[in-house]
């Protein structure tokens, strides 16, 4: 079991930038493909962003058309943390944003594809 701790989410302003972390604790990233995902008030929870671990390559990232270019996801193996940088945030970012950890190595980009969740963090996106 693993269990991801959220933190840095907050008031931004359109246009600005804030940064997520995620610490991973017990059984961490290893093979795992780990992501963000967020949900705004009445809506689902939506994929936004996740990096594999691809090896000797490197890691792979991957994102939501409504984020590409202008978050980035990134992950420190050695501190077990993940990051999410989002730059150039719109109100429409406006959600409570969670670490997940994928059932394997594949990209989880649905609810069911994860297998833990951290408790949540709000970022909210003033115009």
């Amino acid at each position: 079991q693993v269990q991801l701790v959220e933190s840095g989410g907050g008031l931004g302003q359109a246009g600005g930038s804030l940064r997520l972390s995620c610490a991973a604790s017990g059984r961490t990233f290893g093979i795992y493909a780990m992501a963000w995902f967020r949900q705004a008030p009445g809506k689902e929870r939506d994929f936004v962003a996740a990096i594999t671990w691809s090896g000797w390559s490197g890691d792979s990232t991957f994102y939501a058309d409504s984020v590409k270019g202008r978050f980035t996801i990134s992950k420190n193996n050695g501190k077990n943390t993940m990051y999410l940088q989002m730059n150039s945030l719109k109100p429409e970012d406006t959600a409570v944003y969670y670490c997940a950890r994928g059932r394997s190595a594949l990209i989880p980009r649905k609810v069911n594809d994860v297998d833990s969740w951290g408790q949540g963090t709000q970022v909210t996106v003033s115009s």
